[in-house]
C-alpha cells in the first residue's frame, strides 16, 4: 500500500512528490513511469541530441532525490489498468499496486498522422529522451531530414539537426511555423531565420507517403507532399505535437473531455483521483476556461498543488496559461497568453516593428491578455508580471514597449505597493 502514488515521472510528478513531502515525511510516496531515466527536462532533448549535453547534464533535479525523500520508483514499467474501486493499478510486469491518493500525471503522447508507408526503418517522433538516443544512432548513416511539423517540437529537433550539421526540409500543415504560439509578423521572422541556416519550408503541405529508399522498401528514402512533390531523405522526424495521453482513465467513471477533467484542486471527479501537466484541463487565467496547456512550468506548478491537496493542506491553482520563453537560430523568443485572436473587437494592440526586433502586446478591458517579444526581450518579465497579475494598464499604456519601460512608469500607488512586496520577500 502506498499512500501517495504517482503516474509520471515529469515535471508534474515531480513537483507533487515535493509538495507532499513538505507536508507529509513519512507517507508512502510512489512514482511509477515507463521511462527508466531520473526525471529529466524534456526541453533539453534536441540539446542532448546535438551533442550539448548529456543525461547527467538534463537531469530535472539530482538523482538521490528518490532516496533523500523516500521514495518508492518503479521506473521503465508501464502502468496498463487502473482500478478505481479497489485503489489498484496494474503494472505491464503483473505487478499490482494499491494507493490512498491518486496522480496521473501521465503527460501527453506523440501526435502521428496517417500516412502511406509508415513503419519503414528511419521514422521518428521526438518528446522523450528515447527518441532522440535512436535519432543518434542513424544520425551517421543521415544525410537529408524532412521534419513533420513547424511548432515547438519541430522547431526544437530541427535546430538540432542543423547544429550536426544535416540538411532539413521542414513541412507544416498550416501556412507558416509556430502558428500556435506566435502571430504571422513573429512567424515571418523565425521563418527568416531558418532559412538563413539553410532550411527548406514547405508550408501549407503535408506529408501523403513516405517513400523506400532504392530497392529497400523497408528504409525510409523520401517522402511525397500533398501537392504531389517529392523530397529525398534519409530520417523522417514527426513533430506535430503531443495529445493527452488518457488512456488509464477511459472506461473509468474519471471525467474526461480533449484531456482529464480537474477543479481548482487538481482534484478529479473521483474521490482521491488527481491530474496535472499536460493530460489535465487546467484553469487558464487568461481564457477564464479549463483547458490544456502543455507547458513545463504549468505542470510542475499543477504538480505542486495537487501535491499539497493530496497531503490535506488545501491549496487553488492560481491558473496558468501558455507562455514559451525559447531561442531557435539566435533568435530569442518570449510569447504568452493569447496571440492570434479570434476577432479585434474589444482588443486593442500595440506593437512595434524594427528589423529583427518584434514587440506586440494584446490588451482587452485595460488588461494585458497576450504578449510576443522577438530579439529584445529584455522587458518581457515585467510585461508579463502584468498580465499575471491581471492589472488594469490604463494609466501607462502608452509607456509599454517604451525602452525605459518599468516599475517606474507605474502610477505611485502601484508602485509603492510593488516596492513594499519586493522587500518583504
Amino acid at each position: 500500500m502506498s499512500k501517495y502514488l504517482i503516474i509520471g515521472n515529469s515535471a508534474g510528478g515531480i513537483g507533487a512528490a515535493e509538495a507532499i513531502r513538505e507536508v507529509d515525511k513519512v507517507g508512502a510516496i510512489t512514482i511509477v513511469s515507463d521511462e527508466p531515466y531520473p526525471a529529466y527536462s524534456r526541453p533539453l532533448i534536441s540539446e542532448y541530441l546535438c551533442g550539448e549535453r548529456n543525461l547527467e547534464g538534463m537531469l530535472y533535479r539530482p538523482s538521490d532525490m528518490y532516496s533523500r525523500n523516500h521514495i518508492e520508483t518503479h521506473l521503465g514499467k508501464k502502468v496498463t489498468k487502473l482500478h478505481l474501486e479497489s485503489k489498484q493499478v496494474e503494472l505491464e510486469t503483473g505487478e499490482k499496486l494499491n494507493w490512498e491518493k491518486l496522480l496521473l500525471a501521465t503527460g501527453g503522447t506523440p501526435i502521428v498522422p496517417a500516412m502511406e508507408g509508415m513503419g519503414k526503418r528511419g521514422i521518428f517522433t521526438f518528446t522523450a529522451l528515447d527518441d532522440a538516443k535512436a535519432i543518434e544512432k542513424l544520425k551517421g548513416q543521415a544525410r537529408r531530414v524532412v521534419v513533420i511539423g513547424g511548432g515547438l517540437i519541430g522547431m526544437s529537433v530541427t535546430e538540432a539537426l542543423v547544429k550536426l550539421g544535416l540538411e532539413v526540409s521542414v513541412v507544416e500543415l498550416v501556412d507558416r511555423v509556430l502558428s500556435a504560439i506566435l502571430d504571422e509578423p513573429a512567424s515571418r521572422l523565425v521563418e527568416a531565420a531558418l532559412k538563413s541556416a539553410g532550411v527548406k519550408l514547405f508550408t501549407g503541405k503535408t506529408v501523403k507517403k513516405i517513400l523506400g529508399r532504392g530497392s529497400n522498401e523497408e528504409v525510409v528514402g523520401g517522402v511525397e507532399l500533398s501537392d504531389g512533390q517529392k523530397l529525398d531523405c534519409d530520417l523522417v522526424i514527426v513533430a506535430i505535437g503531443v495529445s493527452p495521453r488518457t488512456q488509464l482513465a477511459k472506461d473509468t467513471a474519471i471525467k474526461l473531455n480533449r484531456g482529464i477533467v480537474v477543479d481548482n484542486y487538481m482534484s478529479t471527479n473521483s474521490p482521491g483521483v488527481y491530474a496535472c501537466g499536460d493530460v489535465a484541463e487546467a484553469y487558464d487565467y487568461i481564457y477564464g476556461a479549463y483547458r490544456l496547456t502543455p507547458i513545463w512550468p504549468n505542470a510542475y506548478m499543477g504538480g505542486r498543488v495537487a501535491g499539497y491537496n493530496m497531503a490535506g493542506k488545501v491549496t487553488e491553482y492560481q491558473g496558468g496559461t501558455n507562455a514559451n520563453s525559447l531561442k531557435y537560430f539566435g533568435l530569442p523568443i518570449v510569447t504568452a497568453g493569447m496571440v492570434n485572436l479570434p476577432s479585434k473587437d474589444g482588443y486593442e494592440i500595440i506593437s512595434s516593428a524594427d528589423g529583427n526586433i518584434y514587440k506586440k502586446i494584446v490588451i482587452k478591458d485595460d488588461r494585458i491578455m497576450g504578449i510576443v517579444f522577438m530579439g529584445d526581450i529584455q522587458r518581457s518579465g515585467v510585461i508579463f508580471g502584468l498580465m499575471r497579475e491581471g492589472v488594469k494598464v490604463t494609466s501607462f499604456k502608452d509607456n509599454l514597449l517604451s525602452e525605459n519601460f518599468g516599475i517606474s512608469c507605474f502610477p505611485d500607488e502601484m508602485r509603492k505597493n510593488k516596492l513594499q512586496r519586493q522587500g518583504g520577500k
